[in-house]
Order: structure tokens, then C-alpha cells, then sequence
């Protein structure tokens, strides 16, 4: 039976695992994506609080001048505000919202640094013969890795990005907010890089 379970096929193949979030944290393009995406984050922020203040000048002026309304008059403002507050609402959950506007623009800004990064880890996979490479920034929880199976340097040598010693890398690439597309990320354990490039 050991001699049968030690022929598997499965005992040959080879994995390997990259640190996507230290890799962007080091990309230009990426870290330009990221000042866009603030930009608009910020620019639509501004918009809903703009709505919101109109809102408060409205419910403010009708409290002001309710005495002296008829109940048509009363009517008629009451409807004009609340039509406002639909809209300011409806406006926060376009642009904030499940696949909202921000998500929408996040996805487009990120999209060349992700294929950049994509077709490097997909060059490297097949250079260094590796059935499988796993994120170490991804939700999937790795609870320990060998650092002998990081091959991220390779990557960014693919990506033309400086590669740090990793006996001397930090944690630096955990200050990076990756979009939320859907797609969550852990800062990267850097003690668990310290070794030698694996072949």
C-alpha cells in the first residue's frame, strides 16, 4: 500500500504561491488606479453630501415658515422634500451601491495592472513548470506557507519592478488597498519570506 501511495501522481506535481498584494503595492500603474479611484470616490461623496445639505436647507426653511403655510402650501413642500431625499438616497446606492458606479469605475481602472500581473504569474507558472500557484493575498487562508514556494520575486522580475531582498522585505504591501471588486486581501507576512529564490 505505501509503495501504491507514493506513485501518485498527484505526490509529482508542483505549486507555487505569490503575494499579489506586495506585488501591486510596487506597480505604478496600480498605485496610479488607486489615486484615480479616490478621485471619484471623493468627487461623489461631495455630490451625496451636496443633496444632503440641500435636504437640511429645505426641512430647515419649512420648519421656519410652517406657521404661516396653508395645508396645500404644507402639502407641496413636504412632497418637494421628500422626492429629494428619494433621490439623494437612490443617487448614494447608484454610485455606492452593489455593482455601483464606483465598483463599475474600480473595475475599469484596475483592469490593465491586474492582466499585467495575471499574464506574468501565468509566464512564471510555465517557466517553473508549476501545476498550481496560489495567492497568498487572496480570501483562501493559508495558514502556513514555505517560503521556498514564493515566487513572487520572478513575477516582478516578469513585471520589470525592482524585487527587494526578501530577508528584508516588510509588511509595507499590507498599506495597500486592493478594489473592492468582490475580491478581499490579508497584508502578507514578510518573516515567512526570508529564504532563498525556489528553482
Amino acid at each position: 500500500m505505501l509503495s501504491v501511495w507514493l506513485a501518485d501522481p498527484a505526490q509529482a506535481q508542483k505549486f507555487g504561491y505569490v503575494d499579489t498584494e506586495f506585488i501591486f503595492s510596487k506597480m505604478p500603474d496600480y498605485q496610479k488606479a488607486l489615486t484615480e479611484v479616490d478621485k471619484f470616490t471623493e468627487k461623489w461623496s461631495k455630490d451625496i453630501q451636496d443633496k444632503y445639505l440641500e435636504i437640511d436647507k429645505l426641512h430647515k426653511a419649512y420648519q421656519a415658515e410652517e406657521i404661516l403655510l396653508t395645508e396645500d402650501m404644507k402639502r407641496e413642500r413636504q412632497r418637494i422634500i421628500s422626492e429629494k431625499e428619494q433621490e439623494a438616497r437612490a443617487y448614494n446606492n447608484k454610485v455606492f451601491g452593489y455593482e455601483g458606479l464606483l465598483f463599475q469605475k474600480k473595475k475599469e481602472l484596475m483592469k490593465g495592472p491586474m492582466e499585467l500581473v495575471n499574464r506574468a504569474i501565468e509566464k512564471v507558472a510555465a517557466q517553473k513548470k508549476l501545476d498550481f500557484v496560489f495567492d497568498k493575498a487572496s480570501d483562501f487562508v493559508m495558514l502556513y506557507t514555505n517560503p521556498r514556494h514564493d515566487y513572487t520575486d520572478y513575477v516582478m522580475e516578469e513585471l520589470g519592478l525592482e524585487t527587494d531582498n526578501k530577508a528584508n522585505r516588510t509588511t509595507a504591501a499590507g498599506t495597500v488597498n486592493q478594489p473592492s471588486s468582490g475580491t478581499g486581501t490579508s497584508p502578507g507576512n514578510a518573516s515567512n519570506r526570508i529564504t532563498t529564490k525556489p528553482k
